[in-house]
């Protein structure tokens, strides 16, 4: 059984954080909505209670059965979840007279507290509420105190239940991941044990447990979570993994063949399929965001199943699905509103009758890269850039020609090549060029021109979920630019876009 802590969570929008954080000291854990909190504790060594866009003084604000590991297991509340221990137990919330959002510093640090131990007198923290612990519980006692909120952290002299009304998972929190270690480590006992090599090691024996001797189909993209779940599946089952690969006419230029090459290094048994012309003809006329993603959707899954049929007795479909996609799809509200809908979760076909595997599903980005480093995997797969499920199809807006797809791997491929040149493509998490359907008039010669407008995007994040866009200098910028214009025929303008992610998101469609 994986010893683990359990985070509830609330709703807060630094839910993941939190668990990234903790897997940061290698420690796993799981998060679980308010609402399905596990029926067995087993291998549970303590529990984290998230923060939330409610106030705990609404009627409808999220509720759970605090008995269950109340006194049972080390307990943690941040943020809602202190106020709700602190309300539960007999203290006092009430609304703050103004709204405590931002950085703030610790004014008082209970010094013989091992909870607080490396958090420093002044240490900054952040706050994000709208309500203040006005009153513990008798039995509790504070343990620290900023200039404006004296109900700063305070524990359950009785128990091992900590309440924090900052935030100790946000970067701005300076003492926050030490904070973190503390509880997890001294507090639950947690061995910091949970690495890239025992995830490779439990993960393989899980699968060939799971797998036994029954054949796998898997697709590649060519991307790290695909490309990684492939040979964690072949160190499990060797031959019975069969991989399929496909050329959807949206990929980047040359990239289909590349890619294949790279493949052929790891030893994986993968075939290659060219249906560039089936995506197009399906494609054509069509210029409404979402009704593209579902087009490339569908004609992917029958190219894939057409390929998966011609494999003898295949008994699984093998996904790259990765934890944020899997906390999205359970959300505390519900199903995420629908943002993109090309995440692997929920998108197997009726007419598919295979059972699904995803070797993946417990991991964040960041640690699929670690994990793939672990086995051996070349480093330039591993630092490749998020790339989306559609391709180019969505950064193509309006409707998909050859002509256009032509043009926009033109534009792609000098962008990210002038990135390698100039060392930048891994101080961002994401680039790429967008075809806008606009046409402007240039100079070029002494003729006058009316061509294509397109534009160049790059962000930095930790893994898609927030993004702030990069400060590429502008003597990159000007560089790549003129390349584009002089060497891509079709393109007579380059924009560059600064919206950060929210308000806008990282694709364009």
């Amino acid at each position: 059984m994986q010893e683990m802590i359990l985070i509830l969570d609330f709703g807060s929008q630094y839910t993941q954080l939190i668990a990234r954080r903790v897997r940061e000291l290698n420690v796993y854990c799981e998060i679980h909505p308010y609402h399905h909190i596990p029926e067995s504790m087993e291998g549970v060594k303590g529990v984290i209670l998230s923060g939330s866009p409610f106030s705990v003084r609404d009627p409808k604000s999220p509720q759970i059965d605090l008995e269950r590991f109340y006194g049972k297991l080390p307990l943690l509340g941040v943020c809602y979840g202190a106020q709700y221990i602190a309300l539960k137990k007999g203290g006092e919330v009430v609304a703050s007279s103004t709204r405590e959002y931002g950085r703030a510093n610790l004014a008082f640090v209970d010094r013989n507290e091992p909870l607080l131990d490396g958090v420093d007198d002044n240490s900054q923290v952040w706050m994000s509420h709208a309500d203040t612990i006005t009153r513990i519980p008798d039995y509790f006692r504070l343990i620290a105190s900023s200039h404006d909120v004296p109900a700063a952290a305070f524990k359950d002299t009785a128990t091992n239940t900590f309440g924090l009304q900052f935030h100790p998972e946000v970067y701005h929190s300076t003492d926050g991941l030490a904070l973190l270690k503390n509880f997890v480590v001294d507090v639950c006992k947690c061995p910091q044990s949970w690495t890239p090599e025992s995830f490779v090691s439990s993960t393989v024996n899980s699968l060939k447990q799971q797998l036994g001797n029954d054949k796998v189909v898997l697709g590649l993209s060519g991307g790290v979570d695909s490309s990684v779940a492939g040979v964690l599946l072949h160190q499990a089952i060797g031959k019975q993994l069969h991989c399929i690969f496909v050329d959807n006419g949206l990929l980047r230029k040359n990239e289909f063949e590349d890619v294949l090459a790279s493949y052929e290094h790891m030893g994986l048994n993968v075939k290659g399929v060219r249906a560039a012309d089936r995506f197009l003809d399906a494609l054509k006329g069509v210029s409404e965001p979402e009704a593209k993603r579902k087009i490339i959707g569908r004609v992917f899954i029958e190219v894939f199943d057409d390929e998966a049929h011609k494999i003898q007795d295949v008994k699984w479909l093998a996904q790259g699905t990765i934890y944020p996609d899997v906390i999205e799809s359970v959300s505390v509200n519900g199903p995420s509103a629908t943002i993109k809908s090309h995440h692997n979760v929920g998108g197997l076909p009726d007419f598919m009758k295979l059972k699904v595997v995803e070797p993946l599903n417990s991991l964040f980005k960041d640690e699929v890269r670690r994990v793939g480093s672990s086995l051996g995997i070349n480093p330039n797969l591993l630092n490749r850039h998020p790339f989306p499920g559609p391709g180019l199809g969505i950064r193509i807006l309006g409707d998909i020609t050859a002509e256009k797809v032509r043009i926009l791997q033109e534009v792609d491929y000098i962008y990210i090549k002038g990135l390698k040149d100039w060392h930048l493509y891994e101080k961002v998490w994401q680039a790429a060029a967008i075809l806008l359907p606009v046409q402007s008039v240039g100079v070029m010669g002494d003729e006058r021109t009316y061509e294509n407008a397109v534009c160049l995007r790059a962000v930095g994040s930790t893994d898609g979920m927030t993004a702030d866009w990069s400060h590429l200098p502008y003597d990159f910028l000007a560089k790549v630019s003129n390349d584009i214009i002089n060497k891509v025929r079709g393109v007579n303008r380059v924009v560059y876009d600064i919206s950060s992610k929210p308000p806008a998101t990282i694709e364009w469609e």
